[in-house]
């Protein structure tokens, strides 16, 4: 069975809806890398529980791949506020499905919205851990961020200090939803131990994914990823708490 499909605007942000009519919604949150469309995958299985699933581009990403919004955090952040609001507007029950960095974006912008269920996949967690290994990969300090500003690196991706102030003015100190997290045991980008911290800071469920890495793409990988979303999405556990 295809899962039906049907392209938004929201707020000028190039958005899909998956699935029919009902008063449940999955906000499916992608990482770097990632697009609307690598959304058919769970919706597949959502829309088969009785939810929908709403998608849309990040800047930078997608449609919006050429476009002037740039991919950070206090253009992102805003963007998310204003998706939750569309949201809220039409759906009676909204959960969470984020992977990689998307997690930590997420986190920034619905800390106090209702959210019944939220799915993390290779999450982003704490940025300012991730960011001290990227400088230490690429041997800068502090200070010499400060004074140059903005770093290209080997790895691809540019170190910014306007990024660091940031994350350093804006820590995740609350997260009181159903979190289910699934990290791979073999992610070199996120360490296990701040997962580890997080899960028990917060109460989240935690499963390792044994020979998995970050990215969740070959078949091996993906059928993992699909048992796993499986189990957690399962809408009468949901449908309890509602009543």
């Amino acid at each position: 069975m295809t899962t039906t499909k049907r392209k938004l605007d929201i707020n000028g942000i190039p958005a899909v809806l998956w699935g029919g009519p009902s008063k449940r919604l999955y906000l499916y949150v992608h990482g770097q890398g990632g697009c609307k469309e690598e959304t058919a995958a769970f919706a597949d299985v959502a829309c088969r529980f009785g939810w929908q699933v709403l998608s849309m581009d990040l800047p930078k990403h997608g449609e919006r791949i050429n476009g002037t919004v740039e991919f950070e955090p206090w253009s992102i952040v805003p963007e998310l506020s204003g998706i939750m609001d569309f949201v809220k507007d039409r759906w009676k029950y909204i959960s969470l499905y984020a992977s990689s960095i998307g997690a930590w974006f997420s986190m920034l912008s619905f800390g106090n919205e209702p959210l019944k269920n939220c799915l993390f996949v290779s999450p982003v967690l704490d940025m300012k851990e991730l960011m001290l290994k990227m400088m230490e990969w690429e041997g800068v300090s502090q200070t010499q961020l400060e004074e140059q500003r903005l770093i290209p690196t080997d790895f691809g991706q540019t170190l910014s200090w306007e990024y660091w102030k940031y994350v350093l003015e804006n820590p995740i100190k609350q997260w009181n939803f159903p979190t289910k997290i699934l990290y791979g045991e073999n992610d070199k980008m996120i360490d296990r131990c701040h997962v580890e911290q997080f899960t028990k800071k917060f109460g989240c469920n935690l499963t390792i994914a044994e020979d998995c890495e970050h990215w969740f793409h070959t078949e091996y990988h993906l059928n993992i990823m699909r048992d796993w979303i499986r189990k957690e999405i399962d809408c009468k556990k949901v449908i309890l708490k509602e009543r």
